[in-house]
């Protein structure tokens, strides 16, 4: 079947009275651990020093990326551990929910990490994938596997990779809980790991790129992914000292064996929703730049009733050092109606403008931004309302007066927490465009790009002891409606966030 962003989330939009029933098959709940039978772990050394610097000297760039220097298996250590760790758990039926560092729908995690080494000192050269449970690798390919990864992707970088770090989703974890909507899960998922991975990076220093272009039958190839079940989404890697030379660099690896794709199986019985796959496969086909736009057409909101400029926060009013934020980040929702301080709302802000990835591909991919509005109901200096967001200058534009908290609790399902929340984070996605422009590719740049820009969210929010709780669910065309959103513009993601409740 042939289909497109806005198609997709259409099809998948939730109306007031008409979600159908669906029960949860307990008994087939799937697994949050990927398990490869019979291979044995490589564990990863154990690391206590992971530093002091603040998220806000992260996020801001006040770190040297050293090109010259080499990764070992201590730093891939340090990497993992801050960007994909278990921090809790919790009870669950005859055993256990384990929390992790990132953000996940309904806690159920569909993202994986697989990594390729080359010259990395302490590990061989392979691909692995990343265990979470144990903290370690499980080796599945052995030798440098560096010019297959180079050749399926469509820029061609100047160095090969030392680290490469492959980000999948397993459909069935997220669809067990969400049927058809789950695949914007898979992606705004992919986007909070992904925001990890970044803070990770830069504090040990070292220079990545991310990518979500590449030939994307080669890269499941390679994982020896069973792609009717799991598919690569995103890619990122920290340059090596070998300069990539200029003639064919293609090579040809061995089929992984059966196992490996069995591995991807979450659950005795699965459901595959024909919606899921169709979007997916329709993204495979990347646009050209001779066929995209230079940059999507900007936002056509109405016009707001007043311009507020916000100014610059210089020093963030920080709790938590990175590290502790990582480690302590989950969804807060306890919100008590405490106004938000204009200080940690221009923090709020500027997090999400600074620490911004390097984007290496064509024609869009994360350079796709989601336009950004909020629905401010306890802020200090701003009036209650809703408000939508300058993408050039950065500037807030009152589009309605009033209180609209309540309203927007309401549509996301009768949440009624959220309208304590000080302030809605909105991100809104002109899906008819990206259509046009980019085609079903772009809404992967899209919706990861949402994912990763709520991620920092929480976390700034966390940092700053604020409470924050991403939502996927809302009745879409309610949601459009409250928003004045013009045609084929639709709210992609929601983060509520505020003063909550001392633990």
């Amino acid at each position: 079947m042939n289909i497109n962003a806005l198609q997709y989330h259409n099809l998948t939009s939730y109306q007031r009275n008409e979600i159908p029933q669906h029960f949860l098959d307990w008994k087939n709940q799937p697994s949050t651990f990927k398990i490869y039978p019979g291979i044995e772990l490589i564990r990863l050394p154990k690391v206590d020093q992971l530093g002091e610097d603040n998220l806000s000297d992260v996020f801001k760039g006040c770190h040297g990326m050293e090109d010259k220097r080499v990764p070992d298996i201590t730093d891939l250590s340090k990497i993992l551990l801050m960007a994909y760790t278990i921090t809790a758990k919790s009870a669950h039926g005859d055993g256990y929910q384990y929390y992790r560092s990132v953000a996940s729908a309904g806690a159920l995690y569909p993202t994986e990490i697989y990594v390729a080494t080359h010259a990395v000192k302490g590990v061989k050269d392979g691909l692995y994938h990343f265990s979470i449970a144990g903290h370690a690798l499980v080796p599945l390919r052995g030798g440098n596997v560096s010019e297959f990864v180079i050749d399926a992707l469509f820029n061609t970088p100047e160095k090969y990779p030392s680290l490469t770090f492959f980000f999948t989703a397993i459909f069935f974890r997220s669809s067990w809980k969400y049927r058809e909507r789950a695949y914007r899960y898979h992606l705004l998922d992919t986007g909070h790991l992904i925001a990890n991975m970044e803070v990770a990076l830069h504090l040990q220093d070292f220079p990545f790129h991310l990518l979500l272009d590449f030939a994307d039958l080669k890269m499941n190839w390679l994982l020896g992914l069973d792609q009717d079940r799991e598919v690569t989404l995103a890619i990122c890697y920290i340059p090596g000292t070998e300069i990539v030379p200029h003639e064919d660099t293609e090579k040809q690896s061995e089929e992984l064996e059966t196992t490996s794709k069995e591995a991807g199986s979450v659950s005795n019985k699965e459901t595959r929703y024909p919606a899921i796959q169709d979007i997916h496969r329709a993204g495979m086909i990347q646009v050209s730049v001779s066929q995209a736009g230079s940059t999507l057409p900007k936002s056509t909101v109405k016009t707001g009733l007043k311009n507020i400029e916000i100014e610059a926060p210089g020093a963030w009013p920080e709790i938590l050092n990175a590290k502790e934020t990582l480690c302590h980040r989950r969804s807060r929702r306890n919100f008590i109606p405490t106004p938000l301080s204009d200080l940690c709302f221009s923090s709020l802000l500027e997090c999400l403008d600074v620490g911004g990835v390097e984007a290496v591909s064509s024609p869009g991919d994360l350079t796709t931004f989601p336009h950004m509005a909020f629905i401010v109901a306890n802020v200090v200096g701003l009036e209650p309302g809703i408000y939508f967001r300058d993408g050039s200058t950065h500037s807030l534009q009152l589009t309605t007066e009033g209180l609209f908290a309540e309203s927007m609790a309401r549509i996301c399902l009768d949440q009624m927490w959220m309208a304590n929340a000080a302030v809605h984070f909105l991100f809104i996605g002109e899906l008819g465009d990206v259509d046009t422009f980019q085609g079903p590719r772009g809404y992967r740049y899209l919706m990861i790009k949402a994912g990763l820009l709520g991620e920092k969210l929480y976390l700034a929010a966390t940092a700053m002891g604020l409470g924050c709780c991403g939502i996927g669910a809302f009745y879409d065309g309610e949601a459009s409606q409250l928003l004045a959103l013009k045609e084929g513009a639709r709210l992609l993601y929601l983060i509520a966030l505020g003063p909550v409740k001392s633990i």
